[in-house]
């Protein structure tokens, strides 16, 4: 039986849904009726990215108090975002990269995908990642731009709904599958709020970041499109990873 919650735009339960997702932090609540929402709860992605986000934030502030250089306390605020989320993001993006660079055809590069094994164009992608994303932390951390941690990973969380009701879906299985293709309304409240929070936490620095982690959502997707035919949850878990980067690094230009 359907309750009147699971039909509504917004639901208390979506932020916690969304955290139940996107991280393995425990959260309250009935995890069939979280599921029930589905794609509904994308717009609260972005809230649990200022959560992930924030705590690993918090972490970083809480070890330079034992006077750790720059770099290794953004080492360890990158490790804590690690931790919180499970590393899924990261799977996504070797994945991607595995499958997307890897195979000739459409069925052979989803097949890749889905092998849980890693290549070389997936630890290339997982190693550039971590080095660009500690060098930029490792700046912004120096600089003092401590509220960059998690309006970044609020950005970058926003945009994966994007993709989710842009793209269809690659596969009849899967992560993706199983949540659903959400609205657009959800999609542009999700939007909204993430770059509410930017502006709150970056001030006016958001603007460029939204422009160029937009851009890069848009390559990505047209890449998804061109090499699979569509989205999955490796091709959301990477446009996380690269508009992560993207924000970080523009922040970095724009801030230090």
């Amino acid at each position: 039986m359907t309750s009147n919650d699971d039909i509504h735009l917004l639901s208390v339960r979506d932020p916690f849904a969304a955290l139940g997702l996107l991280s393995r932090l425990p959260v309250p609540g009935d995890s069939d009726a979280f599921a029930a929402r589905g794609a509904r709860a994308v717009w609260a992605y972005p809230i649990a990215g200022l959560v992930i986000g924030g705590l690993a934030a918090l972490a970083g502030v809480v070890f330079t108090w034992f006077d750790l250089p720059a770099a290794v306390v953004a080492g360890l605020v990158l490790t804590a975002q690690i931790i919180l989320t499970g590393a899924m993001h990261e799977d996504g993006l070797a994945d991607s990269a595995d499958g997307l660079w890897g195979g000739w055809t459409r069925d052979r590069r989803l097949e890749i995908m889905k092998d849980s094994r890693i290549g070389t164009y997936g630890v290339l992608a997982l190693g550039l990642s971590l080095i660009l994303r500690w060098t930029a932390l490792t700046a912004l951390i120096g600089a003092g731009a401590w509220l960059a941690i998690p309006a970044i990973a609020a950005i970058s969380r926003a945009v994966m709904p994007g993709l989710m009701a842009g793209l269809p879906h690659a596969r009849d299985t899967g992560l993706s599958r199983s949540v659903g293709r959400p609205d657009k309304e959800p999609v542009m409240i999700g939007v909204a709020l993430a770059a509410l929070a930017g502006l709150v936490l970056t001030g006016w620095a958001v603007l460029p970041v939204l422009v160029v982690t937009g851009l890069v959502a848009a390559a990505t997707s047209l890449i998804a499109r061109a090499k699979i035919g569509g989205q999955t949850g490796d091709i959301l878990g990477a446009t996380q990873q690269l508009t992560e980067i993207a924000g970080l690094l523009t922040l970095t230009a724009l801030l230090v």
